[in-house]
């Protein structure tokens, strides 16, 4: 069944150019569904373009859905 994250992810980003912190956030966490909605703004082309960065990167902390604790790298360590 296809999920839709309709939130209000990047909205602030896509209207003045510039997220919040819980857009950010939002948008990190959408990564969990299949398909993500922006609305429109004068910004979009950004917004989409920050939405693909973080997409991007959390993949990285998902498997299949679930997410996983990837290994930290502490001072000192390779």
């Amino acid at each position: 069944m296809p999920v839709i994250w309709a939130t209000q992810v990047l909205e602030t980003m896509a209207k003045k150019g510039s997220p919040t912190r819980a857009e950010v956030t939002d948008a990190a966490m959408s990564e969990r569904a299949e398909c993500v909605m922006l609305n429109k703004g004068p910004h979009i082309e950004k917004a989409v373009t920050m939405l693909d960065d973080i997409l991007r990167r959390m993949q990285q902390h998902q498997d299949k859905k679930s997410p996983r604790l990837r290994m930290l790298r502490v001072a000192g360590q390779p």
